[in-house]
């Protein structure tokens, strides 16, 4: 090649490096303002949104972009320690990879949970929804202010509740249902659902819930996953992990097709495997699901999500002192704020009520810690008669998409009714595989398990608070993003029984501020938990709960891992009892619960307003 050609190469190079940069820039910019505009080459499916004005943010896109970069340096940062890895040296029988099988399984883990080509957009990744920086939880403020639930593969279908957090997810035992206590314990997901009744894993059990639910990442097939690993950079990891000749699977040609459709298309009628394989290879196919959902749980269980590093394991450990406001909260929080009955903490619980009737003031627990690595929570769930919030996206899905697909012709007549849906093997929930647990549905009816308390205050590095006046990070609180700061999910626990109106959000009386002296009625009213409501608390005893709260967030004896990937925009101003009222909107007049909810057997105890 002489010179003269090469200048003219490199001049074409030149030329076509600016115009892409040149196309880059408009493409970011066409999509700031409209969330319903969109460059073509940008999405791959014609936009649905059947929302009235104000429920999708404004920001929407600009703001699924941000979150798009964030994947895409976090998954940098795996795949470079994927090529790090030392080789797998397998030994014993049964066979073991000395040394480094730990590490290899929890990046495998990592690699999938960042990969966006798992979707048939190939613009949603597991982490789209859940991001370290905020426990693994909802990345986008105005989505947590507004609409609740975050857009799928198909933008803009959503689901119908909250991002939950991973950490700790992973210790949650298999679902089952205690005689004696009468409850259930386990699972994973709001409603329980992941039961793990099978992998006898339910983190497992649940990260094979999002890549093939039609409002998330939205494949038609389990195998389409089978099929986007088999094309992952990252094959190699899980082949020598899992072995050589795990893709041996002959996928039909139209493979990519049907794996780039999302699913509930009405081209798939109601045909839950369009992908046409041989019983031999769809059984190949499901073992690679399986393996998906155990990687993913090694991930999420690892010290890089699941740390135990945070100031309270510290001060358990001996090696710090809780501050005056941190240890008074902390006491509170065993004793009359009666947290420690569901949210346990390792130590010996004091007697509730508070005194008069009860026997240890103040909540003063002279015991040993019972557990070194609580996890506050019992596994159980409840129902803590939050109300219905209107905001929620899932409401208006009231109409087909593009594919033919509505997601919920039900419209207002929805009523979430938790793991009581999902023991009926209910609309929006999945089948139940345990037919004896039916007769306990009415029970259950509007229970939603109850979480962690750690990281429940997690935020990121530049915006280290979820608490106005800031700088803070808008999180959202409850299965349905009703809350909106600590300080009112505290207020909430301490009042709800102070402040009841019969009326639904967004409707309080004049002269009444919503979740600061008016409460509006529970959505699931019949089964709502009578342990909370009147606690009594000052304001300032609130305030100290939500100190010590503060105290459970990963990273204070060492790094978060990811935590320092946050690139969007911090909050200022307001106060944390009214954080994000100003987005509140009336709740419409109601019709009756449907009957494809509520007309379940066995019925709910009392109709469902």
């Amino acid at each position: 090649m002489n010179h003269r050609t090469r200048t003219i190469i490199l001049s074409l190079v030149a030329f076509c490096a600016v115009l892409l940069c040149m196309s880059l820039a408009q493409r970011k910019v066409s999509a700031q303002d409209d969330p319903t505009k969109h460059d073509e080459k940008d999405k791959p499916f014609p936009i649905y949104n059947p929302y009235p004005a104000g429920i999708l943010p404004s920001d929407l896109n600009s703001e699924l972009a941000r979150v798009q970069r964030e994947v895409d340096f976090i998954e940098g940062r795996a795949l470079a320690r994927f090529h790090s890895l030392p080789p797998l040296k397998v030994t014993n029988q049964p066979p073991i990879f000395q040394g480094s099988g730990t590490e290899a399984v929890e990046t495998l883990g990592e690699l999938m949970n960042y990969d966006k080509n798992i979707s048939p957009g190939r613009n949603e990744a597991c982490a789209s929804c859940h991001m370290p920086y905020v426990a693994f939880s909802g990345p986008i403020p105005s989505v947590n202010l507004t609409m609740i639930a975050y857009p799928g593969t198909d933008h803009f279908r959503a689901g119908k509740r909250s991002a939950q957090r991973y950490p700790y997810a992973p210790f949650f035992p298999v679902l089952q249902f205690n005689q004696e206590q009468g409850s259930f314990f386990g699972g994973n997901f709001w409603d329980s659902r992941a039961t793990g009744y099978l992998l006898r894993n339910p983190d497992a059990h649940q990260a094979q819930g999002p890549p093939v639910d039609t409002q998330e990442m939205g494949n038609p097939d389990t195998a389409c996953i089978a099929f986007k690993l088999s094309q992952a950079s990252y094959r190699p990891l899980f082949e020598e992990l899992f072995g050589k000749g795990s893709f041996s699977i002959n996928f039909p040609a139209n493979t990519e097709e049907i794996c780039e459709t999302p699913g509930g298309a009405k081209v798939f009628g109601t045909d839950n495997t369009p992908v046409k394989l041989s019983p031999e290879d769809r059984i190949r196919a499901n073992e690679i699901y399986d393996h998906w959902g155990q990687a993913l749980d090694a991930y999420e269980q690892s010290v890089q999500v699941s740390a135990f590093s945070s100031k309270f394991d510290a001060f358990l450990a001996g090696k710090v002192q809780l501050s005056a406001d941190e240890k008074a909260g902390y006491d509170l929080f065993r004793g009359k704020g009666n947290c420690n009955s569901c949210h346990l903490d390792g130590r010996s619980t004091a007697p509730t009520p508070p005194p008069p009737e009860g026997e240890a003031p103040n909540g003063v627990d002279t015991g040993a810690e019972a557990s070194t690595a609580p996890l506050f929570t019992c596994f159980g769930s409840a129902n803590l008669g939050v109300p219905l919030n209107p905001r929620d996206a899932f409401f208006y899905q009231t109409k087909p998409d593009s594919f033919g697909f509505t997601a919920n012709p039900l419209g207002f007549g929805y009523r979430d009714l938790g793991l009581g849906t999902f023991l009926r093997s209910g609309f929006g929930s999945w089948a139940s595989p345990n037919s004896t647990w039916t007769q306990f549905a009415p029970a259950n009816d509007g229970r939603m398990q109850t979480s962690t308390a750690r990281n429940v205050a997690m935020a990121p590095q530049k915006c280290p608070s979820t608490e106005a006046p800031g700088p803070y990070f808008q999180k959202e609180f409850f299965h349905n993003g009703y809350i909106k700061s600590l300080k009112q999910l505290v207020h909430f626990y301490n009042t709800r029984d102070v402040f009841p109106f019969d009326v639904t959000s967004g409707n309080c009386p004049a002269g009444k501020t919503e979740k600061v002296d008016c409460w509006p009625r529970p959505e699931v009213p019949a089964t709502k938990d009578m342990t909370i409501g009147k606690l009594d608390l000052t304001d300032q005893e609130e305030d100290q709960i939500v100190a010590f709260l503060q105290t459970l967030t990963d990273g204070f004896t060492r790094p978060y891992p990811n935590r320092d990937t946050f690139t969007g925009v911090c909050k200022t101003g307001g106060s944390a009892k009214t954080q994000g009222n100003e987005t509140l909107i009336k709740t419409p007049p109601l019709p009756p619960c449907s009957s494809v909810v509520c007309g379940v057997p066995p019925l709910p105890l009392k109709p469902i307003p």
